[in-house]
């Protein structure tokens, strides 16, 4: 659904199922932003963006089911832009993403 919205926004895609295979991708690619989920396999998304930011420099916002407060203020204290929680609007997510 995410895809589908930003694709429509004429973003192009890349979507990563588990954090290391993000991480990898980041090696090898340049990405202008970056939507985290926090619940991933093998590199959750708070790991992720720890090591985003020890690297690199461009827009993260986390897009997750996580919405206690504690995981808003530990995501937003590691590095992240933004917090967006699950359920959400898709035009929401669109336009924070062209902020």
């Amino acid at each position: 659904l995410v895809e589908l919205y930003l694709q429509n926004e004429s973003y192009q895609v890349f979507k990563f199922y588990h954090g290391q295979e993000a991480l990898d991708s980041l090696k090898k690619n340049h990405y202008d932003l970056a939507i985290l989920d926090v619940m991933m396999p093998d590199l959750d998304g708070f790991s992720l963006l720890k090591k985003i930011r020890e690297d690199y420099f461009f827009p993260v916002i986390m897009l997750t089911a996580k919405n206690n407060d504690m995981d808003k203020i530990n995501g937003l204290t590691l590095g992240s832009d933004d917090y967006l929680t699950k359920p959400f609007n898709p035009l929401e997510l669109a336009a924070r993403v062209k902020t």
